[in-house]
This record gives structure tokens, C-alpha cells and sequence, in this order.
């Protein structure tokens, strides 16, 4: 298929993302975001003309980071959050990532089912999609999602990790405000200053608090005091962390009742507009924009190596050297990386002679 046949389908879910209404709108959003993580190099070439298409249209929304561990109630909470929000008046969409399967690469992709009210609401979309085993909590096309939704009008773009726990940090870097759900008893104030989701969290909600508000109370106490130690402030990549303007805040909630939930939007509404006040909003969002460029190169150079003839025919013999332990892994690596580069086209560098010659 050519790419002006390719080209045809975008056009028209184009069309759908930016002027359609109800169902024909939320029929373009899921088809765009279907299309955008296809892996066919067909496919990404209409993708990547897709996104630059509606990219003038985005940039609007508020993007939501919602994290936790499992069973910390983030569908619950995001339900309630979100019928709180289109009572506001705001349209939502809920970009929800579910884990996928080590052994047989398969997802539940559930989400929609746990937000029963919200998935039915016409001011409301709901996408679950894949980890695919990709790091961070997120899926690999997240980024790209947002940009499809927030064209389509959605001005508030909630993003929720796959629940694992300590390492999802990469929706920090795509999203303008991060919180973490924890619940009461879930652990000492050692717990509360790990390095990682917790020293990222903009604002921390105990979750479940009517179930043991004495629990929820100590949580509280413990994880804001252990915030403060952290001195987040003082890190560059924590820079939206100023004492003078925002310090983490933590707050108790019940998502199953309701309660609290406006209250967690007024946090969020303050840190929104002193972020933009002070000027750095538009500074976490274009360096987010360069993380994901780089990010992307990354995963691009990585699926070249990958499928390069060269490095195909030498990785299996090369890879028995190294399990046999007649060549150490990094001088395996080595001698690939530059068969590599200097194999393709227009290179003008020569490999380094074989290890085993």
C-alpha cells in the first residue's frame, strides 16, 4: 500500500479527532491511538503525519499523573475524580496502563470495567492500554495518546501507571502534576523516604482513609515529615519543588465515598496556577518535550540494532562466546555496536577486527 492510500484513513479520523461529536469523536481518538502503536513502518509514517497534523491542537490540557502501588484504589479514585470533574465542567480522558504479561505477553486492560460510570459518560474517554513490558509504568505510545486527546478537547488528561511500586517514575516526566496513592499502614516513615516515586510525588494522597482514620492520620504525619528530610527543593530535576511556592502536600481521602475529592482538586488547582504564575510550567513542558525526543531516539536506535543484517548474522555465534565464557560480554557488545556503525551507509569508519580472529 502506498502512503497516499496509507494517508486516507488518518485523514478522515483528522477530521473526526478535531470536529467530530460523541461517539464519532471517541471512534477517531481510539482508531488514532490504534494506529499510533501499530509497529507497521507503514503505519508509523501515517502516525507520525497524524501527530504533527493535530500537534497545533494540543498542549492545552492539564496531564495528571496518578500512581501507587496495587490495590491503593487509583480506578476507584480516578472515577471519582473524574465525575467531580465534569460536574466542573471539564471534558476527561483516562489514559490507564495495564501490566502486561512476562510469559504469555498478554493484558487485562480492565480499567474500563472498574470505572463502570465514568468509561459511559459521553464527557468522558477511557483508553487502557499495554505496558508491553516497557519500564516506568507507562506505555511506550502514552506521550503520543495525550497529544491525540487533548486535540479532541479533553482538558484534562489523567495518566495511571501500572501498579509495581517504587520505579514509576517515567509519568513524572510526561504529565505537569504527579501523585502518588498510598494506604494507611502500608508502611513506616523508612518507607516514606525512598528514593524514587516518593521524591517525585508533587502531592501524596492517603487513599482508604475511612477504613482506619488513625492509620490514615499517622501515615499523614509520617510521609510529611519524611518529604521535608528529602529537601526535594534543592534537586535540579525537582526544580517545580520551591519551598517559597509548593511543597508536597499530603492529604487523606476516600475515593469509595467521595470524600475529599474536592478538596484534592483545589490542591491541584493551586499548583497549576502558581506554576504558571512563576513561568515553570512552560519549562517542565519543553523539557519533557526533549526527554521524549531523546527517549524515542533511544527506541529507535535500539530497533535498528536489532534488525541490522550484520549485527543479525554475527549475534548468534557471538552470544554462544558469551555464555560459554570465552568472551566477555562487554567486548561482545563492543564488537557489535561498531559492526554497526560502521556498516551503514555512508560510514567511514572500519570495525575493529573480531574477537576471535
Amino acid at each position: 500500500m502506498n502512503d497516499a492510500a496509507c494517508a486516507k484513513p488518518a485523514q478522515g479520523w483528522l477530521h473526526g479527532i478535531l470536529h467530530g461529536d460523541g461517539a464519532t469523536q471517541r471512534r477517531a481518538v481510539a482508531k488514532a491511538i490504534t494506529l499510533l502503536e501499530s509497529t507497521r513502518p507503514d503505519h508509523r509514517r501515517e502516525a507520525d503525519a497524524l501527530l504533527n497534523a493535530l500537534l497545533p491542537h494540543a498542549g492545552r490540557a492539564f496531564r495528571l499523573g496518578i500512581s501507587g502501588v496495587p490495590g491503593v484504589g487509583k480506578s476507584t479514585f480516578i472515577e471519582a475524580l473524574g465525575l467531580h470533574l465534569i460536574g466542573l465542567g471539564h471534558r476527561v480522558a483516562v489514559l490507564a496502563v495495564d501490566p502486561s504479561s512476562s510469559v504469555s505477553g498478554g493484558s487485562i486492560l480492565g480499567d474500563k470495567t472498574r470505572m463502570e460510570r465514568l468509561s459511559t459518560h459521553e464527557r468522558a474517554y477511557i483508553r487502557p492500554s499495554p505496558s508491553g513490558g516497557n519500564l516506568g509504568g507507562v506505555a511506550a505510545k502514552t506521550r503520543e495518546a495525550m497529544l491525540v486527546c487533548e486535540a479532541a478537547g479533553y482538558d484534562v488528561v489523567i495518566v495511571e501507571t501500572v501498579g509495581v511500586g517504587q520505579s514509576e517514575t517515567a509519568v513524572a516526566g510526561m504529565t505537569d502534576m504527579f501523585c502518588v496513592l498510598q494506604l494507611p499502614n502500608a508502611g513506616d516513615d523508612l518507607q516514606a523516604i525512598k528514593k524514587g516515586i516518593m521524591e517525585l510525588a508533587d502531592l501524596v494522597v492517603i487513599n482508604k482513609a475511612d477504613l482506619d482514620a488513625d492509620a490514615a492520620t499517622r501515615a499523614q504525619a509520617q510521609i510529611t515529615s519524611a518529604l521535608r528530610l528529602l529537601g526535594l527543593h534543592g534537586r535540579p530535576d525537582t526544580a517545580h519543588h520551591d519551598e517559597a511556592l509548593w511543597h508536597p502536600r499530603v492529604i487523606q481521602l476516600s475515593a469509595l465515598s467521595g470524600q475529599g475529592v474536592a478538596e484534592f482538586w483545589r490542591l491541584v488547582s493551586e499548583f497549576r496556577h502558581l506554576q504558571q504564575a512563576n513561568g515553570r510550567w512552560q519549562v517542565r513542558r519543553q523539557q519533557q518535550a526533549k526527554a521524549w525526543m531523546w527517549e524515542r531516539i533511544d527506541s529507535g536506535l535500539r530497533e535498528a540494532f536489532a534488525q541490522h543484517p550484520a549485527v543479525q548474522d554475527r549475534l548468534p555465534a557471538l552470544t554462544a562466546e558469551v555464555l560459554a565464557e570465552r568472551v566477555v560480554a562487554s567486548v561482545a557488545a563492543r564488537e557489535l555496536l561498531e559492526m554497526f556503525a560502521c556498516t551503514r551507509p555512508g560510514s567511514a569508519c572500519r570495525p575493529s577486527p573480531s574477537v576471535f580472529s
